[in-house]
């Protein structure tokens, strides 16, 4: 199964980037087909994606996070700052969630830590809190998207309580992927 830790963001901040993301295709003009929006139903703020683990493995992924969230405190997201990874053509594009969060990076810290001491490798890649909004097809959609963010650096949405870390199962289907929650735990 595949699997993965994450912070639900909430239906009010889903429908709100829902909104958004209407507004960014109506003004990016680029065709269907070149971008892939993430149905916001779907979003969520991962803190570690653990990829295809062997269903026995979901139990210790629950016990791990489930210890380290009985460590940290609840706190609030700000969402806000449309941004995107990639070069000068983006291939994701997202909005920041807890960019300045001390609380988020050492949560997310202290989780890929202790995973890594179960077996799962660290992650390589520095820790940026975003929810993805899009994947991007072509790069001419993409150079259009990334000039666009600059319009949105400003943004601001508004707050999360992060109040709890989830453990999820991915299933991937041809409509989206589904997910279906193996674990709810609060934070302090």
């Amino acid at each position: 199964m595949r699997c993965f830790i994450a912070i639900d963001i909430g239906d009010r901040i889903r429908a709100a980037l829902g909104d958004l993301q209407k507004q960014l295709a109506g003004k990016a003009d680029i065709k269907k087909s070149d971008v892939k929006w993430v149905r916001p139903e779907a979003m969520h703020l991962t803190l570690k994606f653990l990829g295809e683990i062997k269903d026995e493995q979901s139990v210790d992924i629950c016990n791990i996070t489930k210890e380290v969230a009985s460590r940290h405190k609840g706190f609030d997201l700000d969402i806000e700052s449309v941004g995107y990874f990639g070069g000068r053509s983006a291939r994701v594009l997202w909005v920041g969630a807890g960019q300045h969060c001390d609380n988020l990076l050492q949560l997310q810290k202290d989780l890929d830590e202790q995973l890594a001491l179960a077996g799962w490798p660290k992650d390589t890649r520095e820790f940026t809190g975003h929810l993805t909004l899009c994947r991007i097809r072509k790069p001419a959609a993409g150079i259009k998207l990334a000039q666009m963010t600059e319009d949105y650096r400003d943004f601001k949405l508004g707050v999360v309580l992060a109040d709890s870390v989830l453990v999820y199962q991915s299933q991937l289907r041809p409509t989206g992927p589904i997910y279906i929650r193996l674990g709810n735990y609060k934070l302090q």
